[in-house]
């Protein structure tokens, strides 16, 4: 089962996602050709009067590494799936090396350029770190380009990972939402992802785990969420209510571990806590009803509606959920890449320029996704035809990447450009 395919008309007004026959027999019977490969898009080649869809509603479920994002229509179908890798990391090493690059030149008082501080104010609402920033401007790119090509008529997005005000204060009462069996899977859900679903005292793994108390409750304990951490249940009947120093008197690296673990906040929540806010003002800001959920109620929804655990089913189960059908199994994956540095071309370890700088080639640039016609075998690459990404161009032509390999192709009449470069990368 695959995705659905997205359908617009001549004027590039969307239509209901259609079914991948049915857009095998469009394009057989030349009513519809390929708009855009990624996500795969047709056009009609007319203009459809009185077009009538039905709501589709954008899922987005925010994650520090991976977001997913679901589109589930009036049936509770759930019709095309994604899963968009964040590019992060990568820009804070971006960011380390040049914070060192010109760290260096200050030190060799070689060239360098006074800071403006005059020009440094960002615009109301951005967040400062660029790797932050970043996630933001990634699932809003993709929310504008998925409303251009489907009728969505509302968005919901999973707000916090976990509910914080609860989670501290266990006891609070005459609030809806913290009463009753979900409670318990914030709760738990929290503890897997700080205790990295460990035994905190023994280590061990891939076995029921229970909540422990490190100060026990019977000594003054209480349910706050800085003195809960996973226990398996040898660990937690021989701690019973004994004092986690003197359980752990022969163990002080476990014990300095756990107590330091206890007080350490999570980076990935954290880095979805500092943008959720800024991405739902983002979302409200592009005129369409958005509506929020927690973590918690998501893993419910999931586990009650017995789905696998992905990044695109999660994304499925945000908000209130009474039932879903997985009509689509293969998801398009993305993967956030950038639209390159501000080198004119590749460099050695050195720092010396190994090729040529970026150009056009024959109707292509760099990054940008191709079909090629290869007639005769080469080197790591047999004949046939191939999809790859155009590399830096060479001296001898153009370098394409295909299937890990560089090839170079001085002709270019046997390739043909699929999607340009938008700053991502797809499967």
């Amino acid at each position: 089962m695959s995705n659905f395919v997205f359908l617009i008309d001549s004027n590039k007004t969307p239509i209901n996602p259609i079914h991948p026959a049915h857009a095998k027999k469009l394009l057989e019977s030349n009513k519809a050709a390929v708009f855009r490969y990624y996500p795969f898009t047709l056009i009609m080649n007319r203009v459809v009067e009185n077009i009538v869809t039905y709501p589709i509603t954008l899922k987005i479920d925010p994650g520090s590494k991976t977001t997913g994002i679901a589109l589930v229509n009036n049936r509770d179908e759930v019709i095309w799936g994604m899963e968009l890798h964040h590019r992060s990391a990568a820009i804070k090493d971006s960011l380390e090396t040049r914070k060192g690059v010109r760290r260096g030149r200050r030190a060799r008082h070689t060239r360098y350029r006074q800071a403006r501080f005059i020009n440094r104010k960002r615009p109301n609402g951005r967040l400062n770190a660029p790797s932050l920033w970043h996630r933001v401007q990634t699932v809003e790119t993709w929310v504008k380009r998925l409303c251009r090509f489907a009728p969505i008529t509302a968005i919901v997005q999973e707000l916090v990972r976990f509910d914080l005000q609860q989670l501290e204060n266990p006891e609070i009462s005459d609030v809806e939402y913290q009463q009753g069996e979900l409670q318990g899977y914030e709760v738990r859900e929290y503890l897997l992802n700080k205790w990295e679903r460990k035994c905190a005292y023994c280590g061990a793994e891939n076995i029921p785990l229970q909540v422990e108390h490190i100060k026990p409750k019977a000594k003054g304990g209480t349910n706050r969420i800085s003195n809960l951490c996973l226990a398996c249940q040898k660990c937690n009947e021989k701690k019973g209510t004994q004092d986690i120093e003197k359980f752990l008197a022969k163990k002080p690296e476990v014990l300095k571990r756990i107590l330091a673990q206890a007080k350490r906040s999570l980076k990935d929540a954290a880095a979805v806590n500092t943008t959720r806010w800024a991405l739902f003002h983002t979302l409200k800001a592009s005129g369409l009803p958005v509506s929020t959920g927690s973590g918690g109620r998501t893993k419910f929804n999931r586990t009650r509606l017995q789905l696998p655990k992905t990044h695109w089913i999660d994304a499925a189960c945000v908000g209130s959920v009474d039932k879903l059908q997985l009509v689509t199994s293969k998801v398009l994956e993305v993967k956030a890449t950038g639209h390159g540095c501000r080198r004119f071309c590749r460099i050695n370890k050195y720092g010396f320029p190994c090729t040529a700088p970026k150009q056009t080639f024959k109707h292509s640039t760099t990054g940008d996704f191709v079909k090629v016609t290869i007639t005769k075998d080469r080197k790591n690459v047999a004949s046939g035809i191939y999809a790859g990404r155009v590399k830096t161009p060479t001296e001898k032509g153009c370098e394409i990447v295909i299937n890990g390999f560089r090839v170079t192709f001085s002709n270019m009449t046997d390739v043909k450009t699929i999607h340009r470069n938008d700053g991502f990368s797809y499967v």
